[in-house]
């Protein structure tokens, strides 16, 4: 891991046994109340996408909106939201996936996209995958590209970004936390 990415780390608390026993919850807020930590990862990501004409940044509700509005701005590129299912008052598509307990539901203006728009789909972290496959899925369907998913952290063990590079999906995350 290079020297920005371990102080991206650093920058971010771990709140043990939340929201219940066993789990290590990765707080993101320190991130954002540190403008130096916040400003090196929005640049993080703003320096990856540079000059690569990315037409939008699709943020997953509701973290993902936070780094996604302020990435799409520095590369003007649009913002679109991918929001939980009842959230979005316009003609939307749907993609069902399934949690530990249940299934949720993510959806998207079906006006979001213009068929061939290169697209970065951004969240704060990557888990299970399943909001993001759901995302990914919703915007391949209006027939855009993905030129990549993007997270913060990646959460390896819990194996979601296997599942999206299984569905041939290019992952970059700023940091991992492993077993950690």
């Amino acid at each position: 891991m290079d020297y920005f990415s371990e102080n991206i780390k650093k920058a971010i608390r771990t709140v043990p046994d939340w929201p219940k026993p066993g789990v290590a919850f990765r707080d993101i807020t320190t991130v954002l109340q540190d403008k130096t930590a916040f400003r090196k990862l929005i640049d993080a990501f703003v320096h990856r996408y540079h000059g690569q004409h990315i037409d939008a940044v699709a943020a997953v509700d509701a973290r993902g909106f936070i780094i996604g509005s302020a990435l799409a701005y520095e590369l003007n590129a649009s913002l679109v939201l991918v929001r939980k299912k009842g959230k979005l008052p316009f003609d939307t598509l749907v993609e069902d996936y399934e949690l530990e307990y249940g299934t949720a539901s993510v959806e998207l203006h079906k006006d979001a996209f213009k068929p061939g728009d290169k697209v970065v789909l951004i969240d704060d972290l990557i888990a299970t995958g399943g909001t993001m496959l759901a995302a990914s899925r919703l915007i391949r369907r209006i027939g855009a590209e993905i030129v990549e998913v993007a997270a913060m952290i990646d959460l390896p063990d819990l194996g979601g970004s296997r599942k999206l590079q299984e569905e041939g999906l290019e992952v970059y995350t700023v940091c991992s936390f492993d077993g950690e």
